[in-house]
């Protein structure tokens, strides 16, 4: 069974939330649901999760300019999930770095 978790969402704005609000920032598969991604992150980081928000964030359209002529392309469409943990929980992302 492959993880439904790609990837942890490390940005300025997601390290704010985490700071102040005890929110976690996740780029997870686009079929997955709010059950499976809270399963999922109390099994791999062993943290209570109290809530989960989730977002499908559309790709965009790009554009390059070249002697050719213009290429047009999309970059791709992924779900984010931002999870809520219980009072006095948290995930350290770097401690194995």
């Amino acid at each position: 069974m492959s993880s439904i978790l790609k990837k942890p969402l490390i940005t300025e704005k997601s390290q704010v939330a985490t700071d102040k609000l005890k929110k976690y920032g996740f780029v997870v598969e686009k079929q997955a649901t709010k059950d499976q991604i809270k399963a999922e992150i109390e099994k791999l980081y062993s943290v209570e999760v109290e809530a989960v928000n989730t977002m499908i964030y559309a790709g965009k359209a790009k554009a390059k300019y070249t002697k050719k002529g213009v290429f047009a392309g999309r970059t791709p469409a992924f779900k984010k999930a931002f999870v809520t943990l219980k009072e006095g929980q948290h995930i350290d992302f770097f401690e194995n770095v």
